[in-house]
């Protein structure tokens, strides 16, 4: 499968600005996992680190549904694949791990999240984080961007490890 990942805009509102670079960068880690197969999607390429591509994938899955449905919307959306016992579940247990339901997930999840930030009204539109302090959904979107970058270069690593692709 190739990978199409939009050019975020050169021009436009806030919203039009942020919302395209996080797709770039979603789109990103979907083309660092393109072509690799299962038994490398697993790996942990960078011991002692528990990091793998598909636990990266289950990682941004929860981190999407924690920051846009628990957070911007209220919803009742409990974490999927780790708790409060198993705070590293999203990047453990990858050895058993159902590689295409943690894609499918992960998809549902950035397009939930994308649903979200369409019917928010503003990027001021404020929720309460965990600690109570209001946070805006300029913020959550600035916070995905960062976060996705940073796990993009986790990737990168591994995917170069895996089989020597790079790229940006």
């Amino acid at each position: 499968m190739t990978i199409e990942r939009p050019e975020p805009p050169y021009q436009g509102d806030d919203r039009a600005i942020l919302t395209g670079f996080l797709d770039w960068q979603r789109a990103t880690l979907a083309w660092k996992c393109d072509g690799v197969d299962q038994a490398r999607l697993r790996e942990r390429g960078v011991p002692p680190s528990n990091l793998s591509l598909l636990g990266l994938i289950r990682h941004m899955a929860d981190v999407e549904r924690g920051w846009f449905q628990r957070t911007l919307a209220g919803a009742d959306a409990p974490r999927i694949y780790y708790s409060d016992e198993d705070p590293d579940g999203d990047f453990d247990h990858v050895e058993t791990a159902d590689i295409d339901e943690a894609f499918a997930t992960w998809h549902a999840q950035c397009e939930r999240s994308r649903e979200i930030v369409a019917a928010t009204p503003s990027l001021d539109t404020a929720a309460a984080g965990r600690d109570g302090r209001m946070i805006s959904l300029r913020w959550i979107l600035t916070h995905m961007i960062e976060e996705y970058a940073r796990h993009n270069g986790h990737a990168d690593l591994l995917r170069e490890r895996i089989d020597g692709a790079t790229g940006e």
